[in-house]
């Protein structure tokens, strides 16, 4: 994003003239437990509520972000330069070209037993799929000025909304537990003989992760503008001296229908661990003007998501191809995935061998890269919070974000030594209520409110080409004006029991998953969309409606 103006009153680009008042205009006005527009006589009544404004004025007097899930009105946007384009394909960039995608693409070949080619071709699918769906999220951050999960108030209302957040801070925190682990490991690989304790690593990580969420939306796109570069230049390297040990030829193991089975799970996965950023996605992009184009934000977004997923999937498929017909790698990982990273740089066969030191260098800058996959779900964890209600409004962003860093920390700390299991697990689990959102959603906008037009006008923010129009964006912390998301709730619900019946994991089979092969397929997330496709409540009104 481009520079903010000196002379803006946007607390998120450190104004001195916002002091004053604590935070500009909306932001005081939001503040208040009642509506998004009223007064904040309740808010103030409370020494609580003091205490929380004078830790924001502290917050701005140091050029840090106080703003937390307070709607953007487009006066405070940035302006929209040709910087403004890049930063999505940046932005995703350097969130994914991080180990821990490494990590789980070596998950194909070692998990599910496919072959490199099946393996890399059921990744760069999985990733599409999921990508596809991330990037439709996004274009609603310009839009509407609201953050993602205020945004599913106006499918599923102002109560069944919540239990997405819930649903989402899992994710959030999840994966920021699985960002530590793996920096944790290979930290410790690289140390003289394992000295340095995977405790150490996760501590380290998880601090300088919290900075830079601390530091608010502008500090964090500009360290993301530019975190892709070290990462991208290690990764290409590992690629460079390990890609002649991966095994190209070996078929995948089992029967056809096996095979089939395989093939679908880890497709799954891929896609599950993609789609899942679709509850943070428009997160990031709420200070982008509403004229921002929402096929430019798209396109940019779909294609930095697709690449950085795709290459560091294809890097760990090639790593754990090559288990079986290296030692070193088979010994490596039998200490853990981090360390078979570490490995892949460390043992380079090749006449002349490959500068060791230099190979634990690059290892340290992929486990310090992992801060870029880390900070976005701290930073979104904290608006996610606030999103529940607005007596957690009156706590301040920072507060939450601090408090989402130590859960996950002492989570990383608990599970440090089973990362595949959270891997085949968690990741898969978590897919499910993402996709069932994003169904409705999208079957919401391009059926119900397109087609009978509810809810026209849209709050004073202007939209570009119709996208987001028939939504009352002002409204987003009013819950008598919001819908009021029964029928949301319920096919909800319902996709949930799809779900059962179709996943396939360590703990559970459901019983349309144990017709293909010998181990099931995990086919939930395809059926959840054909699903609600024929779910649709015939009552639009239950869904975009509430009570005037």
């Amino acid at each position: 994003m481009s520079t903010p103006s000196p002379s803006s009153n946007d607390v998120e680009k450190g104004s001195r003239n916002a002091m004053s008042d604590r935070l500009p205009l909306e932001d005081t006005k939001l503040s208040s437990p009642d509506n998004s527009t009223g007064d904040s006589q309740n808010f103030t009544s409370s020494k609580f509520a003091a205490y929380s404004r004078e830790f924001e004025r502290t917050l701005i007097k140091y050029n840090l972000e106080a703003r937390g899930v307070q709607r953007v009105l487009p006066h405070e946007c940035h302006p929209l330069t040709w910087r403004s384009y890049l930063q999505p394909f940046f932005l995703w960039s350097s969130i994914n070209l991080a180990a821990q995608n490494v990590t789980l693409g070596m998950l194909g070949p070692v998990v599910y037993a496919l072959s490199f080619r099946d393996a890399s071709l059921c990744a760069f699918f999985g990733s599409l799929i999921g990508a596809t769906g991330v990037s439709y999220i996004a274009t609603f951050g310009p839009i509407s000025g609201n953050r993602t999960l205020i945004f599913a108030r106006y499918t599923f209302g102002w109560y069944p909304s919540k239990l997405l957040v819930v649903l989402d801070l899992i994710v959030l925190l999840g994966y920021s537990m699985i960002d530590l682990v793996i920096a944790g490991q290979i930290l410790s690989a690289v140390s003289a003989h394992g000295s340095m304790s995977v405790v150490v690593g996760i501590i380290v990580v998880a601090i300088i992760g919290w900075l830079i969420s601390t530091f608010g939306i502008s500090v964090f796109h500009t360290y993301q503008r530019y975190a892709y570069i070290p990462q991208l230049v290690a990764y290409s390297i590992l690629y460079g001296v390990s890609s002649h040990n991966y095994d190209l030829t070996t078929p995948s193991q089992g029967n056809a229908r096996t095979v089939i089975g395989n093939r679908i799970s880890f497709l799954s996965l891929t896609l599950a661990a993609a789609i899942t950023y679709g509850g943070a996605a428009g997160d990031y992009f709420v200070y982008y003007p509403p004229s921002t184009p929402p096929l430019a934000l798209f396109s940019m977004s779909l294609i930095s998501l697709l690449c950085s997923f795709t290459f560091t999937y294809c890097i760990g498929i090639g790593l754990a191809s090559a288990n079986p017909l290296i030692s070193a790698y088979n010994t490596a990982y039998e200490k853990s995935q981090g360390a078979l990273i570490v490995a892949g740089f460390t043992e380079y066969t090749s006449p002349g061998g490959f500068n060791t030191g230099f190979g634990k260098f690059l290892a340290v800058v992929v486990a310090l890269g992992l801060v870029a996959n880390l900070a976005p779900p701290t930073y979104s964890s904290g608006i996610d919070f606030q999103v529940l209600g607005k007596n957690f409004q009156k706590v301040p962003r920072v507060i939450w974000n601090s408090v989402g860093v130590v859960i996950y920390t002492v989570c990383a700390l608990a599970g440090r030594d089973h990362l595949a299991e959270i891997f085949t697990n968690f990741l898969a689990l978590m897919g499910y209520w993402v996709i069932i959102w994003m169904s409705i959603t999208v079957e919401e906008q391009f059926f119900f409110r397109s087609r009978f037009g509810f809810k026209t006008g849209i709050g004073n923010r202007s939209s570009r080409g119709g996208w987001g129009q028939n939504y009352e964006w002002a409204v987003w912390n009013e819950p008598k004006k919001l819908p009021h998301g029964i029928a949301a709730l319920v096919a909800f619900l319902i996709g949930w029991v799809g779900a059962i019946l179709c996943m396939a994991q360590v703990w559970y089979t459901g019983p349309i998953a144990t017709l293909v092969g010998d181990y099931g397929a995990d086919v939930r997330l395809y059926h959840l969309v054909h699903m609600h496709r024929g779910s649709a409540p015939k009552d639009a009104n239950l869904i975009v409606s509430g009570p005037s």
